[in-house]
């Protein structure tokens, strides 16, 4: 007995024997299920303190011990490392007493490879120690997009894959369109290009004094040497340019490079906004959400989030502004310098440029925190609704949909998307490429998929509906598929619209008519959000599919072009006129293809 909780002999023994050293301890129930993970300094001083009296502990923490019925601890030589080894467990076992991050995937980044001979942005999800520069992460992605975007339009780099040594026989129509100056047959020398480079390096930077000026520059030498095309070519780039900057700067310090937390608070739940500055432009934000969280202070909240977020393969920045101070902070400071190769700070500023960013990011949560609360409301309805309407034991919390894409029977795909407690829960998708049905048999297509989905024995929780997007006949089908594994008590439901009209329909086992839904309903609303993204993911694998399978056919005609051949070919070239354009030499490094073949590949790709 230690306070007022009650420990077994084996756990008081584990108690007794804690190492004086630095490492992380796993609490677990009489289940065995990992319930908190947590790191120290001292690994004996630190657990102890749990069963400590209960006066001095809080309700969250008296509820934690009272469950605690092992422990495991993981000695670290440091408590850096020790820092590193919780969130990295964390991450994969999800306990409940932690504050955990719903959102684990890798952000989007670009990519400037500023050693290579010409340059070319791409976007990546993992950063590298190769030499390159990357900047992001850009959230949404259509942040992403619109970067690119104005990059294209206004910076002309080159956008292919090949290999640019100056021999190409012709330019593409990025030349024609002057979005590329056509280095890949010698219209550009390699000292232009990295001065095209450089000036996306600034724009990237936020270096928009040193970027303008140099254009400026540009310009009036073209004006003075009467070239006004080229003069005018550049007026139309700054310009371009300003109104970009304008639109994006959030700080008057040109060289900021921070990202910013914000939190707001309304009864349990909790929204944390991280604002992402890079050179005082504002790239991106990211938003966490927790429902129900009102004993987690401030603190907990915003160290559980850094943890988390930059313990995948995201690139600190120099700064990082919190709402609150942070106890132990130069750990955090230590462990994110380490990532970045360079020093990070972590301040809460109270006043200044920096606190006003803080307040815009808090106010970014406030908001978001309302708007999440409100669609858990209707989530909710809507739940409610389909209990109501299909008559089913309780509320969903979990709906599975399917969908089937072909085109005439070829390349037939199923796809299983899920919504769980109002979301899409994106790590439990799964695509399915149809192995048993030949021809375009959406029937019994969609029975193959519910049979290899639900006798699947990974560690998936059965749902609490399944939603098929199709009429009576997918249904059955279903329903059959269901039946030979033995699944039938999971409530089933086909969605789908009469031709010419507007209203969505449910169909029901064993029932022939339909129940006809109301268009303003939160469970049509949640329904067709549900049935819309299982066709989305359904028709990208498909198109995926079919695109790989035209590409290999026009390649499987050309003699001396072998399996091998073809699969080197389009992982190097990434597309038939990508390999219809490569030299001789860039056939022969990327998949040994001698003169004779690389004619043979030329005049059958023409």
């Amino acid at each position: 007995m230690a306070g007022d909780v009650t420990i077994s002999p084996s756990l008081q023994s584990k108690l007794d024997h804690l190492p004086e050293q630095p490492g992380c301890y796993l609490m677990k129930n009489g289940r065995g299920e990992i319930i908190y993970i947590g790191k120290a300094l001292v690994l004996a001083d630190r657990v102890r303190s749990y069963f400590a009296k209960a006066g001095d502990q809080t309700p969250k923490t008296s509820v934690l011990v009272s469950q605690v019925a092992d422990l495991e601890t993981i000695v670290t030589r440091s408590e850096l490392e020790a820092l590193i080894l919780e969130s990295n467990l964390v991450k994969r076992h999800r306990p409940r007493f932690n504050v955990v991050l719903r959102d684990d995937k890798q952000y989007p980044y670009l990519r400037l490879p500023i050693k290579e001979a010409f340059p070319r942005l791409s976007i990546v999800r993992r950063i590298q120690k190769d030499g390159a520069l990357y900047y992001g992460p850009y959230v949404p992605t259509n942040a992403l997009r619109e970067t690119l975007k104005v990059i294209r339009k206004v910076f002309p780099l080159a956008t292919c894959e090949i290999d640019i040594d100056g021999t190409a026989e012709r330019a593409c129509i990025e030349f024609e369109i002057k979005r590329c100056m056509a280095p890949c047959t010698g219209n550009q020398s390699r000292e232009d290009y990295h001065r095209i480079v450089k000036q996306v390096r600034q724009f990237l930077e936020g270096r928009d004094t040193e970027l303008l000026n140099g254009l400026r520059v540009e310009m009036q030498t073209a004006a003075e040497r009467e070239q006004f095309e080229e003069a005018a070519r550049l007026r139309d780039r700054i310009v371009k340019i300003e109104r970009t900057l304008e639109k994006q700067r959030v700080t008057q310090t040109a060289s900021a490079d921070q990202d910013v937390i914000g939190l707001a608070r309304q009864g349990a739940a909790v929204d944390l906004q991280m604002l992402f500055v890079r050179g005082g432009l504002l790239i991106g934000r990211k938003d966490f959400f927790w429902p129900s969280v009102a004993e987690a202070s401030d603190e907990e909240l915003v160290r559980a989030a850094i943890e988390q977020f930059y313990n995948k393969d995201g690139l600190p920045p120099k700064e990082l502004l919190v709402p609150t101070a942070l106890g132990g902070a130069a750990l955090i400071e230590a462990w994110l310098s380490e990532k970045k190769g360079e020093p990070v700070r972590i301040l809460a500023p109270e006043r200044g440029g920096k606190h006003q960013l803080l307040l815009l990011a808090e106010e970014n949560a406030a908001a978001a925190v309302t708007d999440h609360l409100r669609d858990e409301a209707t989530d909710r309805l809507a739940a409610a609704e389909l209990k109501r309407l299909f008559r089913l034991e309780n509320a969903p919390r979990r709906i599975e949909g399917f969908d089937i894409s072909n085109t005439l029977g070829d390349q037939s795909v199923a796809s299983l998307v899920v919504w769980e407690d109002g979301q899409a829960k994106k790590a439990d998708y799964r695509k399915f490429r149809i192995q048993t049905v030949q021809g375009a048999n959406d029937f019994a297509s969609m029975q193959e998929a519910v049979v290899r989905r639900y006798r699947e024995t990974e560690d998936l929780p059965l749902p609490d509906l399944i939603l098929i997007d199709g009429g009576l006949g997918q249904l059955v089908a279903a329903v059959e598929g269901l039946r030979q594994v033995g699944r039938t008590g999971i409530p089933i439901i086909g969605l789908a619209k009469a031709r010419g009209e507007k209203q969505e329909r449910v169909f029901l086992p064993g029932r022939k008519n339909p129940i006809v839904l109301q268009a303003s309903s939160p469970a049509t609303h949640l329904l067709q959000r549900i049935r819309d993204e299982a066709h989305r993911f359904a028709i990208t694998y498909h198109r995926k599919l079919r695109g790989k399978a035209l590409l290999a056919s026009r390649l499987d005609r050309i003699a001396g072009v072998g399996e091998t051949r073809r699969s080197r070919l389009l992982r190097t070239f990434g597309s038939l006129e990508q390999i219809a354009r490569a030299s001789d030499e860039a056939l022969r490094d990327a998949a040994g293809v001698d003169a004779k073949t690389a004619a043979a590949i030329r005049n059958a790709l023409a």
